[in-house]
């Protein structure tokens, strides 16, 4: 019998057999995955919108696209209940270009993320690294945060992590983490892309507890700095309350009284987070605009609240303005060169590109001179001491430390010293808790008159502007300092106070800031409001501008509130005086009555008042009729043409025949072996051909071994005089480096066409060093002549000159006492051979430390005797109408009368003696303060028993005491006034080798009393000779 099943039973049945199916599948969903964890097998899909929600729904495992984007897709971990907030991504660097995507634990135990339609294609994975793969896994989201792949142990029964996302954060630190060495927070690329960004947060390596961002890698963005406890805020207690995060809670926790000193316009009260349970509702977000923020849950406000994030302002960005500048985010031009320096690249300076910083004109180490500043700068090491002069002391005693503080502790009451060894960096301007600050400045850069106003901060008040009465001009009291923060302001007519951002002394400009709320008009509106019409002495000359500086590299950091107004002060007339003695700083002038019942430092004729430079400048005498002076300088144009043709014309005949007959000379040469760079003629012909020299017997002139050397060669070596090859730029001309076939090295010096040491020094040094042997000389390898070309060829001294290690900061230290000794013995020892053991008399007249060469093992060697003088028989002195050499080295009878002899070489072997002990030029550090030249200070340190302390920092502990002290009575003895009581070189090195003779006591040595200089044909200042720096005639 067969039953016949009606349409409903039908229906019915099938109904039944479809929810029986979908509760057998529902339970086998169940098995594999709950609503925290997924086990072998399981999964969640993007297509069915699966998720794993932790046990107390605090984050969610799924998938999500950023706003703004269409084709990315991302597995993430969010926060429940507000999902907009991603806290880790999985797959940010290979998203999903659909909602295909399914995240798998594979029965073999690993997490992957794969296309749902082409189960072949990986897009991220974990759980096979450093374990056997296991199908005893499962993978479960943590109320934490944490998303957790673990591990069943077989024996034990319980769970271990095979890896989990705490350990391999994206950009988000959640309470729990522990940052290490090791780890990183790396940030998006772009708010809508997922994608690893430029900017890393991560520990700063050899810091406890101190963190950086990274702008790519080794590309130090920004820096946590722990401020000295000079100052009573900063971010040492944020960066303490994030240690404390950021170390799990293990490291040392904060009290509430802790967070005292902590910055009072912060937006959110520390001292509530100063135990674990207060970071519950916390996250750190390594932001793509290059922010490290805080955030926190506000119940009240149902938002995350940003509580603290850094960089907070353009200031803050790691070494923004580079060194030896500061640094003012309410400024549209935010850095700022400290007082006493200049921008090392201008161009980059101008293009407000400020991070190759600053620089001083001369090194700062010498000397003890200290620009005080109220700022506000990170880090420095304190110690205790007993009073400020000790402090000082600490920091000039050390040629690293840049700057020093002195003060009491915010958290020790004790007196505090602080040093900072490398360049200030960092150092921020107008700080509310800003402190002075002492850096290291040579005070020859620092250009403040007498009538200067004090520098206030980082400003300094050129004249006439005044801060207060009795500095500058009392027209242009206008300005005041606030000594507290060291800012400068403008207190304008109007009443009203703004602070000044910028003083352009060459332009005579300064810059106001003008406040959100207060007037920002054109230049009228501003003048008027300011009340700048009487009186008539500033200028509103640009109206008033609120554009956004484009210096921050990050817009985020821009202030977009900053307004500006630029003022010029007009040119300020004579000083005010009420006697004579008030003109004395003022030169060429009188105390005068003028119409409006002042009295002026009026300027007495034919002296103008330049108001720039606060002086009377010449104008010359009376003028003559316009008609009469057009005709002579018609007359004296035409008499100066007349003569350069002639010159000219007699130059290129003299230079024709010149080089025809040279032509001929190597035409008939013949040609040389193989490729040899260097090429020998007879040269004794060929140099009696190229010199006419009465100054040599006849046998001098004979046997002379000089190799000469082809142009084209000494083109080869110098790769055609390339700048890559050029070693230095002296007087005579350019000297360059040159290699030769077999790997010779070869110092080439080229006479400079426009050299006033010409073709006679060029014979001088050719015939002299020929025939001069001496360890203790540079020896001559050859010469060359083609055309215009006077080339002569040096051994190469690869250490260079000796100036240039003991004059440099860090090269000075590699010259120990016993080096220094042997480099004074060794000159001594050349100038003896010269003056008493050559075949020919010789007076150097140009011995100075630029002119003293150092071998590989820095032995020393004489050079440069383009200005030497020779002397037959007994012959000793000699006198000139051309007095040539470098000032600081001539003797006084050479320089005021031209009279020269082998104790013109003593004085200058003194100097050069002193120089190598201390350390310090004969000239440009000294003022009238101490003395007027090397010399004087070195008397001055012998009159009072002190010479010890002339003695180079550099030396330390090396030094021997008896020999240095042998060594200033010997440089004294040798830059005596009166030539006939300088010793002779023999006696110098008597003295210097012998420990048990008695020296004579010097007097007074030359140029420590200021003396008039007469007509020479060098300076122009007569009066200041022992400043001059200036090398006349010198050859290199």
């Amino acid at each position: 019998m067969v039953t016949q099943w009606s349409d409903s039973q039908f229906s019915f049945t099938i109904s039944i057999s479809v929810h029986i199916i979908f509760f057998l599948l529902l339970q086998f969903s169940v098995c594999y995955t709950t609503n925290d964890t997924i086990l072998p097998g399981g999964f969640i899909s993007d297509s069915r919108t699966e998720v794993l929600v932790s046990a107390g729904e605090r984050f969610q495992l799924g998938f999500f696209t950023p706003d703004g984007s269409t084709e990315r897709r991302y597995v993430v971990i969010q926060y429940h209940k507000f999902k907009s907030e991603v806290a880790w991504v999985a797959n940010r660097d290979h998203a999903l270009s659909n909602n295909s995507g399914i995240l798998v634990l594979t029965k073999d135990g690993q997490l992957k993320l794969l296309d749902e339609n082409n189960r072949s294609s990986e897009y991220w994975s974990v759980g096979n690294k450093g374990s056997k793969p296991s199908s005893n896994r499962k993978v479960t989201l943590m109320d934490s945060g944490n998303l957790v792949l673990s591990e069943k142990d077989e024996i034990s029964g319980l769970w271990r992590v095979v890896w989990q996302s705490f350990d391999n954060p994206t950009h988000t630190f959640l309470p729990g983490m522990r940052m290490h060495k090791n780890m990183t927070l790396t940030s998006w690329k772009s708010a809508s892309d997922a994608e690893a960004g430029e900017f890393t947060f991560k520990q700063e390596q050899n810091r406890e507890n101190q963190y950086i961002i990274e702008k790519s890698p080794g590309n130090i963005y920004w820096k946590s700095q722990l401020y000295a406890d000079l100052f009573r805020s900063g971010d040492d207690g944020i960066i303490r309350t994030m240690s404390y995060l950021l170390s799990n809670f293990s490291s040392q926790r904060r009290t509430k009284e802790d967070f005292s000193s902590d910055l009072p316009n912060q937006k959110i009260d520390f001292r509530n987070l100063s135990k674990r349970s207060d970071y519950s509702n916390t996250r750190l977000v390594m932001n793509y605009d290059g922010q490290i923020q805080l955030f926190r849950w506000n119940d009240r406000t149902t938002s995350w609240l940003n509580v603290w994030s850094k960089p907070s302002d353009y200031c803050d960005i790691f070494r923004i303005c580079g060194d030896f500048s500061s640094c003012n985010s309410e400024n549209k031009i935010p850095c700022k060169c400290l007082p006493g320096y200049k921008p090392k690249s201008l161009d980059r300076w101008n293009t407000k590109q400020f991070s190759d910083g600053c620089e001083g004109n001369t090194q700062v180490c010498d000397g003890n001179n200290f620009l005080d500043l109220i700022v506000k700068m990170g880090g420095g090491v304190g110690f205790a001491v007993n009073n400020a002069e000790d402090c000082k002391n600490k920091c000039a005693e050390d040629c690293s430390c840049n700057a020093y503080a002195c003060g009491n502790s915010t958290t020790r009451n004790a007196n505090r010293c602080w040093i900072w060894s490398n360049e200030p960096i960092n150092i921020q301007q107008y700080a509310d808790d800003g402190h002075t600050i002492y850096v290291r400045s040579a005070q020859s850069d620092i250009v403040v008159k007498k009538r200067d106003c004090d520098i206030c901060g980082t400003d300094i008040i050129p004249y006439p502007l005044s801060t207060r009465p009795n500095c500058g001009d009392s027209m242009y009291y206008n300005f005041h300092c606030d000594t507290r923060t060291g800012q400068v302001y403008f207190d304008a007519p109007n009443n009203d106070t703004y602070r000044v951002t910028n003083i352009n002394k060459e332009k005579r400009i300064f810059s106001i800031h003008i406040d959100e709320g207060q007037t920002c008009g054109n230049i009228d509106e501003m003048t008027n409001f300011l009340q700048l019409n009487q009186p008539q002495v500033f200028n509103v000359i640009e109206e008033c501008s609120n554009d956004l500086k484009d210096t921050s590299p990050n817009f985020m950091l821009q202030n977009t509130s900053l307004q500006e107004l630029k003022i010029q002060w007009h040119p300020p007339p004579e000083p005010v005086c009420n006697s004579s003695t008030n003109c004395i700083d003022l030169p060429n002038s009188d105390c005068t009555a003028t119409g409006n019942g002042t009295s002026r430092c009026l300027c007495n004729a034919p002296f103008r008042w330049d108001s720039m430079n606060f002086a009377c400048t010449s104008v010359g005498k009376g003028k003559q009729p316009k008609g009469s002076t057009q005709r002579h300088m018609l007359y004296v144009a035409l008499g100066i043409l007349g003569s350069a043709i002639f010159i000219l014309c007699t130059t290129c005949s003299i230079l024709y025949f010149r080089r025809k007959r040279v032509a001929n000379t190597l035409e008939n040469r013949g040609s040389v072996q193989g490729n040899m760079a260097v090429q020998m003629y007879d040269n004794e012909r060929h140099i009696k051909d190229l010199i006419n020299s009465c100054q040599f017997r006849e046998e001098d002139k004979k046997g002379i071994d000089v190799p000469f050397f082809s142009f084209k060669s000494i083109l080869a070596a110098t790769d055609d005089f390339s700048e890559a090859n050029k070693l230095g730029q002296g007087g005579f001309g350019p000297v360059y480096k040159g290699k030769f076939p077999g790997g010779q090295y070869i110092a080439i010096k080229r006479l400079s066409s426009g050299s006033g040491q010409g073709l006679e020094e060029f014979k001088n040094e050719v015939l002299l060093i020929a025939k001069l042997q001496h360890r203790n000389l540079v020896r001559l390898l050859g010469y060359c002549i083609a055309g215009d070309e006077k080339i002569l060829l040096y051994e190469y001294m690869p250490n260079k000159s000796l100036d240039s290690f003991i004059f440099d900061r860090t090269l000075c230290v590699l010259l120990n006492w016993e080096m220094r000794f042997n480099i004074i013995l060794g000159i001594a020892r050349g100038l003896l051979y010269l003056h008493q053991d050559s075949r020919l008399r010789i007076i150097h007249r140009d011995l100075k430390t630029s002119n003293v060469l150092l071998d590989e093992e820095l032995n020393p060697k004489i050079s440069d005797f383009g200005l030497a003088r020779i002397f037959g028989g007994k012959e000793t002195e000699g006198s000139t109408t051309r007095v040539v050499g470098t000032y600081g080295y001539m003797s006084p009878e050479y320089a005021l009368e031209g009279f020269f002899s082998i104790k013109s070489d003593v004085f200058s072997f003194g100097v050069v003696v002193l120089e190598i002990i201390t350390g310090k030029k004969n000239t440009g550090f000294y003022k009238s303060e101490q003395a007027l030249s090397l010399l004087g200070y070195a008397w001055k340190m012998w009159k009072e028993n002190t010479s010890l302390n002339l003695m180079d920092a550099a030396l330390g502990e090396t030094c021997n005491e008896s020999e240095f002290m042998r060594c200033v009575n010997i440089g004294l003895l040798c830059v005596q006034e009166d030539p006939s009581e300088r010793p002779t070189m023999s006696n110098v090195l008597f003295m210097l080798g012998s420990e048990s003779a008695s020296l004579p006591s010097p007097k007074q040595p030359a140029f420590v009393v200021r003396r008039s200089l007469s007509s020479t044909a060098s300076s122009s200042k007569p009066e200041a000779i022992n400043e001059l720096t200036v090398t006349i005639e010198e050859g290199r």
